[in-house]
């Protein structure tokens, strides 16, 4: 049954977009356990196998039910577009004990015999220092899992923002809403999700965040209860060009035409990026990768825009038909 949010006219001047590094890093403790979401991404499962295996995850799952609850205090909605991770863990660690053991509970009894078990006993007897021990896990698993491709991860779902941006500046939000997943519809006052979860909610001036993210695929997630902001999850575009390998594209016929190094920037160019991304991805020094993308955009190979405090290249037609090689 598809779950709707109802908007007043307060909510409709109360809609932003957010990006947060806490939520991907639950998102992607959950995709382990979810092979459902793997396809795209083997390249990251193949890099923190070993990672992986070293953490001691089981807490977490224990409140990841596949259909139901998970609780708010893990992955509070960001407060700002680019939220720092410090910054979010720290607001985890504040969480309130008496709030936690009622989202713990919840949680605990949409997982099949979470309730009962050792550790969710523990958990509801101590929920001051099961806050505790959650955050510690949380943070090594973004040191751990997330951290090492944060740059990439980020670019990917700012890229996401900055083209959403422009759209809802050219279409408004009514038309936006659901261009952000093809299972989203818009009436003028309700978002309809067709995805299991709740039958309906009224947003009662809060507004909405609207929250790309890359390891949320393919759920389209809606939640969080007073105080936090309601929030709608649904996956970044461009997850398909995520994990290419630079240079994968184009093949030799490009490098001969425009120099090995010009080629592996265009063909890294799978989604918007920055020049510290495209040096992350590439191997190469910022400088080098700077001068490239100044010659591929003075020969039309690609455009820049600013977003925030940083430039995002991305590829004209002219590019992309020249790394298809049509």
């Amino acid at each position: 049954m598809p779950f709707r949010l109802h908007f007043g006219d307060d909510d409709l001047m109360r809609c932003r977009f957010a990006v947060s590094p806490l939520w991907e890093t639950q998102e992607a403790v959950r995709t382990l356990r979810r092979p459902d979401r793997h396809g795209y991404h083997p390249h990251w499962l193949r890099r923190i196998r070993e990672a992986a295996r070293e953490l001691d995850l089981a807490p977490l799952w224990l409140l990841m039910p596949r259909r139901g609850h998970s609780p708010d205090f893990l992955g509070p909605p960001p407060i700002g577009p680019a939220a720092v991770f410090e910054d979010e863990i720290a607001q985890l660690r504040a969480a309130d004990p008496g709030t936690a053991r009622e989202e713990l509970a919840r949680a605990l009894a949409d997982t099949p015999g979470a309730l009962e078990s050792a550790r969710g006993r523990a958990m509801l007897a101590d929920p001051g220092r099961a806050v505790r021990e959650l955050a510690d896990l949380l943070e090594a698993a973004w040191h751990a899992l997330v951290e090492p491709e944060w740059p990439r991860l980020r670019a990917l779902l700012e890229a996401d923002v900055a083209f959403h941006s422009r759209r809802l500046a050219e279409v408004g939000l009514g038309a936006l809403l659901p261009e952000l997943d093809r299972r989203m519809s818009w009436d003028g006052r309700t978002l309809t999700v067709d995805w299991p979860g709740e039958h309906g909610r009224d947003l009662d001036g809060r507004g909405l965040v609207l929250m790309p993210s890359v390891f949320s695929w393919p759920d389209v997630i809606s939640g969080y209860d007073p105080p936090w902001q309601p929030t709608l999850v649904y996956p970044a575009r461009g997850l398909a060009g995520l994990w290419a390998r630079p240079g994968a594209e184009g093949g030799e016929a490009l490098v001969r035409l425009l120099g090995r190094g010009r080629a592996a920037v265009l063909a890294a160019l799978t989604d918007p990026a920055t020049t510290t991304t495209l040096a992350h991805r590439l191997g190469l020094a910022p400088s080098s990768v700077s001068a490239h993308l100044t010659v591929l955009r003075d020969a039309g190979l690609l455009t820049s825009r600013r977003y925030g405090h940083q430039v995002l290249y991305e590829r004209t037609p002219l590019g992309m038909a020249l790394v298809s090689g049509g």
